[in-house]
């Protein structure tokens, strides 16, 4: 009996390794055969994309006006300094005024000879030649006396705000400006655009502006003028962006970066895990998989969304590409698709 027992509990032992050993050849003999790389795939998607362009530019005011005489006079006094607010029409700088006086006191000469000319002329004792060259005289040194008087007393053309003085009391004006007036509302930015987008900036675009001086806010700004010509050598032309700035916070020097939407189009994105850098180039390249196999395709990339890529060319829309496993991958090889 006990015997017995031990026959049979020998065949199953038996019966359980050679099921066993079975079992691991198989398995070795399937891990042989299926020697494909494992990947992960993920569907491209299709989205609407912004076509922005950024470009870099420096604040300009937009009246900048130099103050300087006609003629180098001397500098009496200088009623303002730099950062003052002026007004259109405000005195700034008054210039030696002795050339005035003088011509003053000629005017006031030929006043009289003009009115003694003249009533001679009435009572037929002057000649009309005589009445006429007196009376020119006397528009003669009126007119050299209003220029004189502009020339030596400098206005303010507009109101804004003074940036520069290179002079002091009692200095001779010597060829520089002796002040300098700018407009800071609004100011101005000059872009220069690639000229395929010539046909797509019209006047009164709205524009973003950022500026490293206030680096978490974002200015509104417009299009003001869009140059005729374009550049033949750069292949651009240039734009006026105008930007309201009412509280003075943006200066004249100011670095700036102008966004300007041109259009939302449907573009591909794929992840950016996707993406593979050819050794040796700049080229980037995606692994397509389709009926089980992966081709090698170059692509052109553009904006960088988040976690995904804007493909400008080189995967459909529908594709299925390559997420991770890509080291073990070329073009044209059988893969296995895993979660």
């Amino acid at each position: 009996m006990i015997r017995n027992k031990l026959t049979i509990i020998a065949s199953l032992l038996a019966v359980t390794a050679f099921t066993a050993c079975n079992s691991s050849e198989k398995e070795a003999k399937q891990t042989q055969t299926d020697s494909r790389p494992e990947v992960k795939i993920a569907e491209v998607q299709v989205q609407q994309v912004a076509q922005t362009e950024t470009y870099t530019a420096t604040v300009e005011s937009d009246v900048k006006n130099n103050i300087a005489p006609n003629t180098p006079f001397r500098i009496e006094k200088i009623y303002v300094e730099v950062g003052d607010q002026v007004r259109k029409g405000q005195t700034l700088v008054q210039l030696d005024a002795s050339n005035l006086r003088q011509l003053e006191l000629q005017i006031e000469n030929q006043k009289v000879e003009f009115n003694r000319t003249s009533q001679l002329y009435a009572v037929g004792g002057a000649s009309k030649a005589e009445y006429d060259n007196a009376k020119m005289q006397l528009d003669i040194l009126s007119t050299q006396y209003q220029q004189l008087v502009q020339n030596t007393r400098l206005v303010a053309p507009v109101s804004g705000v003074v940036t520069a003085r290179n002079y002091d009391n009692g200095d001779m004006y010597g060829g520089q400006p002796i002040l300098t007036i700018e407009q800071l509302n609004p100011v101005k930015l000059i872009i220069n655009v690639s000229e395929i987008y010539y046909k797509s900036v019209t006047l009164g675009m709205p524009i973003e502006v950022e500026l490293d001086a206030y680096p978490d806010e974002v200015f509104a700004g417009k299009v003001s003028i869009v140059y005729p010509t374009v550049d033949q050598t750069t292949h651009t032309f240039p734009v006026e962006v105008t930007l309201a700035n009412s509280s003075q916070r943006v200066r004249p020097g100011m670095f700036a970066r102008a966004t300007i939407n041109f259009d939302d189009i449907e573009r591909v994105m794929i992840p950016d895990m996707a993406l593979v850098k050819q050794v040796g180039a700049g080229d980037r390249y995606v692994y397509t998989y389709k009926d089980g196999k992966v081709s090698y395709d170059r692509v052109e990339l553009g904006k960088h969304i988040g976690d995904q890529y804007e493909i400008i060319e080189g995967v459909e829309p529908g594709a299925q590409v390559v997420v991770a496993g890509q080291s073990r991958l070329a073009n044209g090889k059988e893969v296995k698709v895993v979660k």
